[in-house]
C-alpha cells in the first residue's frame, strides 16, 4: 500500500513538472513580446527593455526556466499581463464557479446515468434500452461546446425558458443551461457503463441463486446486481470528475460563466501568458490529484484489487 502510493505520488510530480514544463515553453511557442503586450504596442524600445529587465525576459532561457520553476513550486505564477493581478489569486476566486458548475453537472449525470443504465439493464433490448443507448452513444458523441449553442439558441433564445449568460447569484435559472450542457457527456458514459456492469452480474451463479430463493425483483437488482455492479461505475464517475473540472473551458465560455474556463479563454485573446499557463497548469493538477485518490479509493472498495 504504501510502495504504491509513494509511486503513483512520483508519477504524479513528473506528470505536474511536464506540464510546468510545457506552459513554460508557451511564452516561446506563442508569437508576441510579453512586455509589449502589457505596455501597449506604441511604448517607447527603452519602457519595452525595462520591463524586460523587470520580468527577466531578457536572461537565457536556462535561467528563465529555473526560476519560472522554482516560484511555481512556491505557489508564484506571477502576474497576469492585462490586469497586473496575482495569477494564483484570481485563479483560486474563480474555481467556487467551476466547482460548482462541475459538481453540480456531475451529480445530475451521476443520479441519471445509474438510473438509465439500471433500466435499461432490467429492460435490455427492448425499446426502451435501445433508445437510452442511442441517446449515450449521441451524448458520448456530439461535442459539448455545439450542444451547448443549440441549448443556448433553443431554450435560452427561442423560447426563452432560461437565462443564456449570468451566474448564479442573480438566481438558480442561470445554472441550468450550463449545467445540463456540462452533464451530457458524463451522462451518457455513466449509462453505458452501468448497464453493461449490470448485465455482466446479472449473469453471475449468487444473482441466479437469489432469484431462484423468491427474493422481489427490487431486491434482487440494489441489494445483490447493483451493490456488486458499483465499482466500475464509481471509477467512471471519479475519472469524470476529473474531466469535468478540467473540461468547463467552452462551456463557461458559451453561457459567461465566470470560472476558470471563461478566465482561460479571455486570457488566450489577450495572449496573457501567466494567466494561460496558471489556468493549465492548474486545471492539470485538479486532473491528477483527482484521478491518484481515485487509484487508492478504487483499490479500497474492491479488495480483489490490489496496491503493488
Amino acid at each position: 500500500m504504501f510502495s504504491y502510493i509513494a509511486r503513483n505520488l512520483i508519477y504524479s510530480v513528473v506528470i505536474i513538472i511536464g506540464v510546468l514544463t510545457v506552459t513554460f515553453c508557451l511564452l516561446y511557442i506563442v508569437p508576441g513580446d510579453p512586455a509589449r503586450m502589457m505596455l501597449g504596442q506604441r511604448a517607447d524600445v527603452a519602457s519595452v527593455e525595462a520591463v524586460r529587465e523587470e520580468l527577466g525576459l531578457n536572461k537565457p532561457v536556462y535561467v528563465q526556466y529555473i526560476r519560472f520553476m522554482s516560484n511555481a513550486f512556491q505557489g508564484d505564477l506571477g502576474r497576469s499581463y492585462s490586469t497586473n493581478r496575482e495569477v494564483v489569486k484570481t485563479i483560486l476566486e474563480k474555481f467556487p464557479a467551476t466547482a460548482l458548475l462541475s459538481f453540480s453537472a456531475l451529480l445530475i449525470s451521476s443520479i441519471l446515468g445509474v438510473l438509465l443504465g439500471i433500466i435499461s439493464a432490467v429492460k435490455k433490448y427492448t425499446i426502451f434500452d435501445n433508445s437510452a443507448m442511442v441517446f449515450a452513444l449521441f451524448g458520448i458523441s456530439f461535442p459539448q461546446f455545439a450542444f451547448g449553442l443549440i441549448m443556448a439558441l433553443v431554450f435560452g433564445h427561442l423560447l426563452k425558458w432560461f437565462p443564456i449568460s449570468g451566474y448564479i447569484n442573480e438566481g438558480i435559472q442561470y445554472l441550468i443551461l450550463p449545467m445540463l450542457t456540462l452533464a451530457l457527456r458524463p451522462l451518457a458514459i455513466t449509462a453505458r457503463i452501468t448497464r453493461s456492469s449490470m448485465l455482466d452480474v446479472m449473469n453471475q451463479d449468487y444473482v441466479r441463486t437469489a432469484k431462484a430463493k423468491g427474493l422481489s425483483s427490487t431486491k434482487v437488482i440494489f441489494k445483490h446486481t447493483l451493490r456488486n455492479a458499483l465499482n466500475p461505475v464509481i471509477t467512471t464517475i471519479s475519472a469524470s470528475l476529473a474531466a469535468t473540472l478540467g473540461g468547463v473551458f467552452f462551456i463557461e465560455y458559451i453561457f459567461n460563466w465566470p470560472g476558470i474556463g471563461l478566465l482561460a479563454i479571455d486570457a488566450i485573446f489577450k495572449l496573457d501568458f501567466p494567466m494561460i499557463q496558471g489556468t493549465v497548469l492548474f486545471s492539470a493538477i485538479v486532473f491528477v490529484v483527482i484521478n491518484f485518490f481515485v487509484d487508492i479509493f478504487y483499490a479500497l472498495l474492491d479488495p480483489k484489487v490490489k496496491l503493488v
